[in-house]
């Protein structure tokens, strides 16, 4: 039988961690601790080991990136973080990302997006929502140290692993790099692992952020303007 996914709520508003609560308890996911700041968010996952954090972004005393950065230390068996913000263009959002972060939701989520969402990154997968992502990403990358931007060298990657962060980085899912440079899926998912090691990057929205971070993909591009898929 499979164990319910463990789940841990940081946010400073007791309202949002109850109806967060709720919402995942219903659909039989276990919250095994609560946070209303980041320095309690880190001390409860050291003692609960939870699989996935909902972790504000804003709150007192530790901010939800501060905390992030704590947390995905490179330990074995660290979480997945989904950072909650009110505000979907918000530059710390977009530094939570760059620190590791697998995927951001907005606080009015729906209750199937938002329990969809934790499924998704605790399989190991980025949570790339198909619009805001994009545009964060494009408002901040390249804007100065303070979004905490990830610097990488590309020398490593071959000209096909090139081709294919550009075409990841425009949203394009698995299944469609697989149809546009015809190349099985399977062949398409090894390509991507290669990419992630050789750049030491945990998932699919650090590879995004790299490729605006490096020029290699252009905000207000054609192509980067095209609509985005969503990873699944």
């Amino acid at each position: 039988m499979t164990e319910p996914l463990r789940v841990l709520l940081a946010d400073d508003q007791t309202l949002v961690r109850t109806g967060f609560r709720l919402i995942l308890g219903a659909d039989g996911i276990d919250v095994v601790a609560e946070a209303t700041n980041g320095t309690e968010a880190v001390e409860a996952v050291r003692r609960t080991r939870p699989d996935v954090v909902l972790m504000d972004v804003r709150m007192p005393e530790m901010d939800g990136l501060d905390a992030t950065r704590r947390i995905l230390t490179g330990a074995p068996g660290e979480p997945r973080v989904i950072i909650l913000t009110t505000f979907d263009l918000d530059r710390h959002v977009y530094a939570a990302l760059s620190a590791g972060a697998s995927g951001f939701l907005l606080k009015d989520v729906t209750p199937e997006h938002l329990t969809a969402a934790i499924r998704t990154v605790r399989t190991g997968d980025a949570l790339l929502a198909p619009a805001i992502t994009r545009r964060l990403v494009q408002r901040f990358a390249r804007r100065g140290s303070d979004t905490a931007a990830l610097h990488r060298d590309l020398a490593s990657l071959t000209p096909r692993e090139l081709e294919v962060l550009g075409l990841l980085a425009r949203g394009l899912s698995n299944a469609e790099l697989a149809t546009r440079l015809h190349l099985a899926e399977a062949t398409v998912k090894t390509h991507v692992a290669r990419i992630l090691a050789k750049l030491g990057l945990r998932d699919r929205v650090q590879a995004v952020i790299v490729a605006y971070e490096t020029g290699l993909i252009s905000a207000g591009s054609r192509e980067a303007a095209q609509q985005p898929t969503e990873q699944t």
